[in-house]
């Protein structure tokens, strides 16, 4: 009795179908494997960089602060839903609360337009006559990170946008030159593109990662990794209580020479004329 041989058109198609048989490259599984970590890193440093080399992307100014902080028409129709609710449950806390927190977001919405004007400055001046100087670059999300973009966008500008993957959804916002808008999987590497172009970084007021990513930036200027980029604290008030900067030097925990890695502006004007104090914009394309 002979055995029937196996067909060979059916051995093939599960060789080419087997998860060895792919390719590396290709491979998304093999990828995601915890030991290519060192290659997905290596990926995340080149993929950024080499398409902003294709769009000409030669400086940046990094635009930091609250994806909570939205504009003012919204900021207000917040507040007026905050007042309804309490009305309805005068006696409930939560309901207070929300309202006290409505209030003081109103108070901030002011930022949004600074930061969207801001946005416009800078990129106008920047990037006529086809220069990509001082290109706006965010995080990529909403609030204050949506303003700078959206800054830019008025003025038919190119901007950049920086998000991250996290557990929670998160969208870029609108307003992202499309070309421009990366997507990360490491908090490490999305930092270091942050910074590798940078001239200036403007720190609106925030939360945690505004928090992080100031400080990184200053620990950086510190201890001489990075050299030549502009600080600028947007709204001197918020920042005095947020970090008590005189009692960390009192303590010895910092030089008194550290409180001029940074300076303060109340107006996006004011914050552009400490940029261009320092980074004159006929040294970035002159005529």
């Amino acid at each position: 009795m002979s055995r029937k041989r196996p067909d060979r058109h059916r051995l093939l198609k599960a060789i080419r179908q087997a998860p060895a048989y792919r390719r590396a490259d290709q491979d998304t599984e093999f990828l995601d494997r915890e030991e290519l970590r060192p290659v997905r890193l290596q990926l995340e440093l080149l993929k950024p960089e080499l398409i902003q080399q294709q769009e000409g992307i030669r400086s940046t100014i990094v635009v930091f602060g609250s994806a909570r902080l939205v504009e003012p028409s919204a900021a207000k129709a917040r507040l007026e839903k905050s007042k309804a609710a309490i009305r309805a449950r005068p006696g409930d806390p939560a309901c207070r609360r929300a309202l006290s927190i409505a209030r003081e977001q109103l108070a901030l919405s002011r930022y949004y337009d600074e930061a969207r004007e801001f946005s416009r400055l800078a990129s106008s001046t920047c990037q006529a006559d086809g220069h990509c100087e001082y290109v706006v670059v965010t995080g990529g999300g909403p609030g204050i990170m949506e303003a700078a973009n959206r800054g830019a966008a008025d003025v038919g500008a190119k901007s950049i946008g920086l998000n991250i993957t996290l557990p929670h959804e998160q969208e870029p916002n609108p307003y992202i030159t499309p070309s421009l808008c990366f997507q990360f999987r490491y908090f490490a590497l999305r930092k270091m593109h942050f910074l590798l172009r940078a001239r200036a970084l403007v720190a609106f007021p925030g939360g945690f990662g505004t928090l992080d990513e100031l400080f990184e930036t200053l620990t950086l200027l510190q201890s001489g990794k990075v050299t030549g980029v502009t600080v600028v604290l947007f709204g001197k008030t918020f920042w005095d209580k947020v970090i008590n900067w005189p009692f960390l030097v009192e303590q010895g925990l910092i030089s008194p020479e550290d409180i001029r890695l940074f300076q303060y502006a109340e107006t996006a004007e004011a914050a552009w004329d400490l940029i261009l104090r320092n980074h004159p914009a006929d040294q970035v394309h002159p005529s």
